[in-house]
């Protein structure tokens, strides 16, 4: 079973952060919300950092806005994964330079989408 950690998941269920963790979940995903803000999201138990992933993990999905992402760039640098996306509105040209300097090569797209899921239906 695929894994993904959310990067800026949260426990209200309007915000994007709350939907990729539940629209992952309805796909059989593993998932790992990461928001050292809070202690449980949809469930699941909330991580501070990637760094604290009890797993490994196929997918990095980035909901934070662009400069709290640049400065969480080197912690998803040092997690093993497969893809990053970088979600519509946690994208800039800092962050996508900051990224690609680290080795990384962010997707640039909905990753709810991609998982076959509609955001305005979750």
């Amino acid at each position: 079973m695929p894994a993904v950690a959310v990067i800026g998941a949260s426990s209200q269920r309007g915000k994007f952060g709350n939907k990729a963790v539940r629209a992952y979940l309805r796909q059989g995903w593993t998932v790992y919300p990461v928001n050292p803000a809070a202690q449980k999201i949809e469930g699941l138990p909330a991580f501070a950092s990637v760094r604290q992933l009890p797993g490994p993990v196929q997918r990095i999905a980035l909901y934070v806005p662009p400069d709290v992402g640049v400065r969480l760039l080197p912690d998803v640098a040092a997690v093993p994964h497969d893809e990053l996306f970088v979600n519509p509105g946690a994208e800039s040209d800092e962050l996508l330079a900051r990224a690609r300097a680290l080795g990384l090569s962010p997707i640039l797209g909905c990753a709810i989408l991609e998982v076959g899921e509609n955001p305005s239906s979750l």
